[in-house]
């Protein structure tokens, strides 16, 4: 069996006002409301003096993005998913991609530590909500990793030209958790990493850095390595040792 039309002929249009492309949204959505993300928005989260109206809102529009993340959205385009057919009938507050966008354009590094502030207590939330980290009260696993990930444009804050020859990138250390029954989940995410190409003291600081409650892992005599393909620029993997490690 074979199509009898041409490919340049045959085009699909998802039009119809009654049907729903992603429905298993509905309970991610609902459990994201159970674990409180917008109110966790709505207390963090503070855009103030922005001329064009970004910080209205905030809660439905950090719901919206982490909806249309999770239909695989990787584009402010691709977010106008969730305007798609009878979604606006399941749930209220959506956002169109270009208000998203101006709200995400507003964002400087310190209303990035806002968000973070947010995932750290959604992501204790979700844990006790969920058996998102089975058998965590017997043993877990800390995987701290070094990461670049491009930029673009020139007002990015904490974005540098370092290891990659004319591109800018952030260099941020990603902490992710797990257990023997868990897969990994991202718990933290830190920026502004000081070089570590040479012997040098480090402090991760795990928590609100600004609650004296938060914990600090002190490297003594950090080094990073890198390893590397024959023929590719690109890391394949990063490492830090340590002479000691002090938690407080």
């Amino acid at each position: 069996m074979h199509s009898s039309t041409p490919p340049r002929a045959v085009s699909a249009v998802f039009d119809d006002p009654n049907l729903v492309a992603h429905a298993g949204l509905v309970p991610v959505m609902r459990l994201a409301e159970r674990c409180g993300l917008s109110d966790l928005v709505t207390q963090k989260v503070k855009l103030t003096g922005t001329p064009n109206g970004a910080q209205a809102a905030g809660d439905a529009k950090i719901s919206s993005i982490v909806a249309g993340m999770a239909t695989g959205a990787d584009s402010f385009d691709d977010l106008d998913v969730l305007r798609h057919g009878a979604m606006p009938a399941l749930f209220a507050g959506i956002r169109a991609p270009s208000t998203l966008g101006t709200f995400l354009r507003a964002f400087a590094h310190g209303h990035a530590l806002q968000l973070h502030a947010v995932h750290r207590r959604f992501l204790a939330a979700l844990a006790a909500h969920t058996p998102l980290l089975p058998g965590s009260g017997e043993k877990a696993f800390i995987d701290v990793d070094s990461t670049h990930k491009r930029v673009y444009g020139r007002t990015k804050q904490g974005a540098e030209y370092g290891r990659f020859k004319g591109i800018r990138t952030l260099h941020p250390l990603i902490a992710t958790v797990c257990t023997p029954h868990a897969r990994p989940a991202a718990s933290a995410w830190l920026n502004d990493v000081e070089d570590t190409s040479t012997h040098q003291d480090v402090v991760i600081i795990v928590g609100d850095p600004t609650s004296p409650r938060a914990r600090r892992i002190h490297l003594a005599n950090a080094w990073a390595t890198w390893s590397f393909d024959r023929d590719d620029e690109v890391a394949d993997a990063i490492g830090i040792a340590f002479d000691d490690i002090t938690l407080k």
